[in-house]
């Protein structure tokens, strides 16, 4: 009797490796509470042009390289090069991927048996994976993750990426706003559902507030905000670094931390600490660098709240992440962010842009008591055990048929 048991290709060009260990954090998340399940492995391309090494001269963070070959506790994850001059043929990205995945996907076929690819991001990613596909005649499933939102704005991308979404056997979705999104550009509603992101419990849960506060020697009396993320422009920083001196006005003793570091769409740290320069500001935002999930649960215990001036999201895990912690999250209203943020009990969902808003809804915060266990409840509800019994039934389901 054949095996219909999932093995999948999981692919993704953002996916962690040892020179970018904080990207695609959440698409490990995910795929490792499944590989529990069934067998997987990853492929996850890496972008590459010849005179590559010219532009690291002078920028050595641009588009670094992997290792070919990774083991990553137990989960074999592949880095095949593909081409991608920077600024040019950008469409021409996802036919590209497939071609320097297909020898991978070949050799996996044979000595692996692989009967799904699992992708992330409609393009390129989705694009690729469906004409891998196609070539080894098995199904493809795409995980929409908010990237789609932009991208559909230019025409070359929104056509591939809709072919995609047509090729594909199933359609996930981290958040029903992003689903109507793509539904809107012509995407087959039947076949798309919505599978949110997860919170795992055993990384993410509240410290005492006096002891991380010591740890990271912020006084006892201050208020403190927090945001983590990458340091690039949708993120949203200087959005709220631009209303600190109002709040200050009024919370002499206010601090923002900032977590966060370089990311493959950018870095604007430099520019960030020149805002906070130029507003003197110095001593009320604490940049603290990039850190593993792991450590991230300490200085979120030690805040009042989280803020995320976001421009753009699919579903915000970094919010379920705070929320585990204790904290209510302050954050714009785009993407699915409102969808995380369900409640007044959680949070604040603002009109994006609206200055004002933001701070009259931090300002609000800071004065409100907030039932932190409720919080942290509502977290812990949304756990990947949840997300991942859903995706696996859908696996099985596929490959069975």
């Amino acid at each position: 009797m054949a095996d219909n048991s999932p093995r999948l290709i999981v692919f993704s060009s953002l996916y962690p490796s040892r020179v970018r260990p904080n990207a695609g954090v959440f698409i490990r998340e995910r795929m490792s509470k499944v590989a529990r399940n069934c067998s997987l492995v990853v492929i996850s391309p890496v972008p590459w042009f010849p005179l590559q090494s010219l532009i690291q001269w002078f920028n050595p963070n641009y588009r670094p390289q992997p290792d070919k070959y990774e083991d990553q506790d137990g989960i074999s994850v592949y880095f095949p090069r593909f081409l991608s001059i920077p600024g040019l043929g950008r469409s021409w990205d996802g036919f590209f991927m497939a071609l320097c995945s297909a020898a991978i996907c070949y050799k996996l076929k044979k000595h692996f048996a692989f009967n799904l690819i699992d992708a992330h991001f409609a393009y390129p990613d989705g694009y690729a994976a469906t004409l891998l596909g196609k070539f080894f005649k098995v199904p493809v499933t795409i995980t929409l993750r908010g990237t789609e939102v932009p991208l559909s704005k230019i025409p070359s991308r929104r056509q591939r990426l809709l072919k995609a979404l047509n090729d594909a056997a199933q359609v996930f979705s981290v958040s029903d706003s992003l689903k109507r999104h793509v539904v809107s550009l012509g995407a087959d509603t039947a076949k798309i559902r919505v599978v949110g992101n997860g919170i795992d419990t055993a990384k993410f849960f509240p410290v005492d507030k006096k002891q991380a506060r010591q740890h990271w020697q912020i006084p006892e009396d201050m208020q403190v905000l927090i945001s983590v993320g990458g340091l690039v422009d949708r993120k949203g920083f200087h959005r709220v670094i631009e209303i600190l001196p109002g709040l200050i006005e009024k919370y002499p003793r206010l601090l923002y931390l900032v977590i966060g570091g370089a990311s493959p769409e950018g870095n604007i740290r430099s520019r960030l600490e020149q805002l906070v320069e130029t507003l003197n500001l110095s001593e009320h935002v604490r940049f603290l660098g990039a850190m593993p999930a792991e450590q991230l649960h300490g200085p979120l215990s030690a805040a009042d709240l989280f803020v995320l001036a976001t421009a753009n999201e699919g579903w915000a895990n970094v919010f379920l992440e705070a929320m585990a912690c204790g904290l209510p999250v302050i954050s714009t209203d785009v993407g699915g962010n409102r969808e995380v943020v369900a409640d007044g009990t959680l949070g604040t969902i603002v009109p994006f842009g609206d200055a004002n808003a933001l701070l009259l809804a931090l300002d609000n915060a800071l004065q409100r008591r907030w039932d932190q266990q409720a919080i942290v409840n509502y977290a812990a509800d949304n756990s990947w055990d949840k997300r991942v019994d859903i995706l696996l039934a859908e696996f099985k389901k596929l490959v069975e048929s």
